[in-house]
């Protein structure tokens, strides 16, 4: 009786182990699949930060801030957000020195063809460049979105983020614009240029540098992005 019922113990601790061991490689498998996936992106973006190095753009006239220091930053937070949301993006810059070549007699030059070898070679789905306006009159201001002359893609992607900042942010202008710029003539892709605001206006100078404004901004100029994309 005693070897009986040791054979029907050791029979139901195999059928235990074999339990664990099924139940433990089909875990195993699970969790292998889950560490070594990862969903495709749904997008590419570049996001361009306009100047850097030693072209600083425009200077705020009360703090003195540069444009390409806040170029920097609204870029950064548009990259958050976007990889957040699950688009994939590639910074022409990501720190404040210039793209240009320390050699090239014409920095500019230099600088503007590396923007544009960036992007030719990521091949984006769009190009996003940030910028800060300025003008000779002290109370111009509000964000405008420029696009280049004969774009198709790039008028639908401008006039979506335009018409979101519209709708969002205070002073933004109604209608983008064609705007002859390198940075969008140097491509077929989709591409924008956001004069985010100017700081050559006191009072916006101020607003453009503050952290939750640059956060509201930077979100819903990806939502009119999302408006493009029809999402």
């Amino acid at each position: 009786m005693r070897i009986k019922f040791l054979t029907l113990k050791r029979k139901s601790i195999l059928i235990v182990m074999l339990c664990v061991l099924l139940v433990g490689g089909m875990c195993g498998t699970f969790f292998a699949v889950r560490a070594t996936s990862s969903p495709k992106p749904l997008h590419t973006i570049v996001i361009d930060a306009g100047h850097g190095g030693k072209d600083g753009g425009a200077v705020g006239r009360t703090t003195g801030i540069t444009e390409s220091e806040l170029n920097l930053k609204y870029s950064l937070v548009l990259k958050n957000i976007c990889q957040q949301y699950g688009f994939n993006v590639v910074l022409t810059r990501s720190d404040m020195n210039g793209l240009y070549s320390p050699f090239a007699s014409n920095k500019k030059r230099s600088e503007m063809e590396k923007r544009k070898e960036i992007i030719d070679k990521v091949k984006p789905d769009l190009v996003v460049s940030i910028h800060m306006n300025s003008f000779t009159s002290s109370s111009a201001k509000g964000a405008q979105v420029f696009y280049a002359d004969g774009s198709q893609s790039g008028e639908a992607l401008a006039q979506s983020v335009q018409t979101n900042l519209f709708k969002t942010t205070e002073n933004a202008r109604k209608t983008a614009k064609i705007g002859d710029y390198y940075i969008l003539n140097c491509t077929s892709v989709a591409s924008i240029l956001v004069e985010c605001g100017y700081l050559t206006n006191p009072d916006e100078e101020v607003l453009l540098q503050q952290e939750k404004y640059i956060n509201d901004f930077c979100y819903n100029l990806f939502c009119g992005v999302l408006l493009y994309f029809g999402m």
